[in-house]
């Protein structure tokens, strides 16, 4: 087990990572509560850079638009990789 009393370093990549997943966390469950099929509507503005594809709902619009759309992408495309 990891001792937590121990002081630990966060590289800046790490940090966004985790925000970026935060993000998209948040956004996916505003959408499932509004009856959206989070893929479908994630991958719509993924390619089409229209934030109309994402509800309002909670702020998702504005969460998901505080990260460049490419990082986003790239952060899907490590994350697909790494469970192989």
């Amino acid at each position: 087990m990891e001792d937590m009393t121990k002081t630990r370093i966060f590289s800046s990549e790490e940090m966004k990572r985790e925000m970026i997943k935060s993000n998209l966390k948040t956004v996916i469950n505003a959408l499932n509560e509004r009856g959206y099929n989070a893929v479908h509507q994630i991958a719509g503005y993924l390619i089409s850079n229209d934030p109309a594809y994402i509800s309002s709902h909670k702020n998702a619009r504005n969460i998901i638009q505080q990260v460049d759309r490419d990082e986003i992408i790239e952060e899907l495309v490590k994350s697909y990789m790494e469970k192989d």
